[in-house]
């Protein structure tokens, strides 16, 4: 049998006669990254019912679906795990945080805050977006927090300083590539060399900073001895 045909010739469009159809509700929204964007986006998040069509009716439940995320600029719908992913401002914020943070551990680390580690520690919290950074600043921070932790400056990293290791780069590991959790572990290691090599208690800050970073200590060992063999 010939199919039927339109007043333009071409075959005329058959409705479905069964099919699904879901219905979105919004229950939530927020700023997220978009995978499909590739940036920041406001977002949606629904929970759907689906039912079952008649000739593009809903006839019958078919029961609820979801939840998703759907994004308001291109409007594709993703699971929910990518609410996971931080948006860009956050993992600036985060990445920032955690150079500042390994900056203060590798200079609380040292047996004195030399100027060519405060130096160096604060160019790499600037770089980090950190713009009003002082060496003065991270010295009277250096200060505080061996007043509020009791520690003497060069005494291996204590119990304190790696939660606060962990608490500034657990979060962010995940999110980074193998070579950007490198690149802060080697931050961390300038600012140790700048004034001369390793003291035994700036290794224990750097190895508690690779752990935190997910990096395995044959490769932490490996990146601190080509560190320190780079001419500055």
């Amino acid at each position: 049998m010939l199919p039927e045909r339109g007043r333009n010739g071409r075959a005329a469009r058959r409705p479905r006669i069964l099919g699904t159809r879901t219905a979105w509700t919004p229950v939530g929204d927020g700023e997220f990254f978009c995978p499909g964007c590739g940036g920041d986006r406001n977002y949606q998040r629904l929970t759907g019912r689906r039912r079952f069509t008649l000739l593009g009716v809903p006839v019958l439940p078919r029961g609820e679906c979801g939840p998703a995320v759907e994004c308001a600029a291109c409007r594709r719908h993703f699971g929910m795990d990518v609410l996971d992913h931080p948006t860009t401002t956050r993992f600036s914020a985060m990445l920032r945080d955690a150079v500042h943070t390994v900056a203060l551990a590798v200079l609380a680390a040292g047996s004195t805050c030399s100027r060519a580690s405060l130096e160096a520690a604060a160019a790499a919290v600037r770089a980090a977006g950190f713009d009003d950074c002082t060496e003065e600043q991270l010295d009277a921070l250096v200060v505080a927090l061996a007043a509020d932790t009791g520690r003497i400056c060069g005494e291996p990293c204590g119990p304190g300083l790696a939660i606060e290791l962990h608490e500034a780069l657990d979060p962010l590991a995940p999110h980074l590539a193998a070579a950007g959790r490198e690149a802060i572990l080697l931050q961390g290691a300038r600012i140790a060399l700048a004034d001369g090599p390793y003291t035994p208690a700036e290794r224990d800050a750097l190895a508690t900073v690779g752990a935190a970073l997910t990096i395995c200590s044959e490769d932490v060992t490996r990146l601190l001895a080509a560190a320190a063999r780079t001419p500055s």
